[in-house]
């Protein structure tokens, strides 16, 4: 994989996501979410692995879009795929039961995937700090963040300085009013 990877990866994405929004106040891009998950891994972490940085842009795609374990793999091979495929909820469970799903199957999943989840954790908290979702109370943001922490403790490990970005992010939840 290369550099050519991982901008085929970025394009492919915000085709796929192209008219989804996130659940922030000003309904921002989704494309925004896997482009920061990207950037927590390779600026902040310094993860250089392509297949990585790949799966973190794409780790929403078969979950949130129309998109294929098939044509994934077809286009960007089956390490990446493997990758989304581990950081994939199943949407045929209740909401609650894949959130506890998320929780149990966090200390088994690769290390690359544990890499793409703690990113997403990290770039959640960041999103519900600065431009929570509308509608959300303190509380649910709160659950939130002591939820995304159960996940966050079957990754230990795999990323000690984004393990402490994390914390940081997370000891910050009494600015949740």
């Amino acid at each position: 994989m290369s550099t050519a990877a991982i901008v085929k990866a970025a394009q492919f994405a915000a085709e796929k996501h192209k008219n989804q929004r996130r659940k922030d106040a000003d309904a921002s891009p989704y494309i925004n979410h896997p482009l920061a998950l990207a950037s927590v891994l390779a600026v902040e972490g310094g993860v250089e692995t392509s297949e990585v940085i790949c799966a973190a842009l794409l780790h929403d795609t078969i979950e949130d879009t129309e998109t294929t374990a098939d044509e994934l793999t077809s286009i960007f091979g089956s390490k990446v795929t493997g990758i989304v495929l581990e950081v994939t909820d199943d949407k045929s469970l209740e909401k609650a039961v894949r959130k506890e799903e998320q929780v149990r199957h966090a200390p088994h999943i690769s290390p690359e995937a544990k890499l793409v989840k703690l990113a997403d954790k990290i770039c959640n908290l960041r999103d519900i700090l600065a431009s929570p979702p509308a509608g959300w109370s303190a509380e649910r943001k709160r659950a939130y963040f002591d939820w995304a922490a159960r996940v966050v403790a079957g990754l230990r490990g795999v990323h000690p300085a984004l393990e402490g970005v994390f914390d940081g992010l997370y000891s910050r939840q009494s600015e949740l009013l």
